[in-house]
């Protein structure tokens, strides 16, 4: 019987947990020995009554559940942290399977740890975008969330009313919002902000998604498109820097009368784009607000700070750089759904650790795996005497 076992997330300011009382209850009947670190859920609301319910053993000693796991389920990729007595990928054993979020661009030493300890890790921000993966693209779920919660951010910060508001002392026009990225944290947002009544215009570089915009109610702002920005599996790709400025002309014109913006463009594994610049945010209005939910990765306004208000001009530009760790409960359901159907690849019927490396789901979210670095553009950011790739 494979043993499982749930950390608390002690990285700061993360809130979720990686399994929830029902994918515990799911593992439990699977035939899967479930351990879960006590105060795991409390911050994203399930009690360690509720994951004992479940049928989970609570442990205090999280160092020891490390060194006995055959499988480690986590939220954010595994370090240093406080009250524990080394780095948590030291801790697993040879042949242990870790799935989560892992960030290898940003943690290579601790690509270098999981490969030198032979385990076996599975990335969630790898996973093929198929069909059959879609229970697992737990960068979509987050990201849905995300896509809400910036609206509302940006609500909350707005000195006006989202919606036209018709009343006995006079009419309120409704505000204008942009959101630059039609992705899933995009397309989020045109609905959340369409349903609270503001007017949204769209900017992206894939006019593949005009429909898709359309259909939620948004004006997709028209670009240049003398090549496509169609990237692999629905992501947008890096484009040239003349057509990012051609690109900047046009949004500006409309950013200038908008009273919130919202950035979601992200290209895997490169830095944001750069979609607003200094003197864009000068030619916005006094009061409005910008939300740059690609802060984490250099951000898309100029301006942007990880986790911080700036004011410029009278514009204020926020950078939260995890909303959905804001929305902790309904964030894990989600997430810890993901990352059940990912496990149900690496644990064969009998409840035994067997991941399937033909298998094309867990062949594009391996990370490491028998010693090696398995992801080549991570292997390459090794140096090739230090790991093997």
């Amino acid at each position: 019987m494979a043993k499982v076992f749930i950390p608390r997330e002690r990285r700061p300011g993360e809130t979720r947990v990686a399994a929830t009382p029902e994918t515990v209850k799911r593992m439990v009947k699977q035939g899967l020995e479930v351990a879960v670190e006590r105060g795991a859920g409390l911050a994203s609301l399930f009690s360690d009554a509720e994951f004992e319910a479940a049928g989970a053993r609570l442990v205090a000693d999280p160092a020891a559940a490390w060194e006995s796991a055959d499988v480690v389920l986590k939220v954010t990729p595994p370090g240093h942290f406080e009250g524990l007595p080394g780095h948590e990928a030291e801790g697993l054993k040879p042949g242990a399977v870790l799935i989560g979020f892992l960030a290898p661009y940003r943690n290579l030493d601790m690509v270098r740890t999981l490969a030198a300890g032979d385990v076996t890790s599975l990335a969630l921000e790898l996973v093929p975008r198929v069909t059959r993966a879609q229970p697992m693209d737990a960068l979509s779920s987050q990201a849905s969330i995300a896509g809400y919660k910036a609206v509302l951010l940006a609500g909350w910060r707005l000195p006006k009313y989202l919606p036209l508001l018709m009343t006995a002392a006079g009419t309120i026009k409704p505000a204008r919002v942009v959101v630059m990225g039609a992705g899933v944290a995009g397309l989020q947002a045109i609905a959340t902000a369409k349903r609270l009544g503001a007017v949204v215009e769209v900017s992206d570089i894939r006019a593949a998604v005009k429909e898709q915009v359309e259909s939620l109610g948004g004006k997709f702002i028209e670009l240049p498109q003398a090549e496509s920005g169609e990237g692999q599996g629905g992501y947008a790709r890096e484009m040239g820097e003349d057509f990012l400025r051609r690109q900047r002309e046009i949004v500006q014109r409309h950013l200038a009368a908008a009273d919130a913006v919202i950035t979601t463009a992200l290209v895997p594994g490169r830095p944001a784009p750069r979609l607003v610049t200094a003197e864009m945010v000068h030619a916005m209005r006094p009061g409005s607000v910008i939300v740059d939910l690609a802060v984490e990765q250099g951000g898309n306004c100029e301006l942007s700070r990880a986790d911080s208000e700036v004011v410029e001009n009278g514009v204020v530009i926020l950078g939260p750089s995890n909303l959905p760790a804001a929305m902790p409960h309904d964030a894990s359901l989600l997430y810890a759904r993901n990352v059940h159907s990912l496990l149900q690849l690496v644990v064969d019927k009998e409840g035994k650790v067997a991941p399937s490396l033909d298998d094309e789901i867990v062949a594009g979210s391996l990370l490491t795996h028998g010693g090696k670095v398995l992801h080549q553009a991570t292997a390459e950011q090794l140096q090739p005497q230090e790991v093997p790739a």
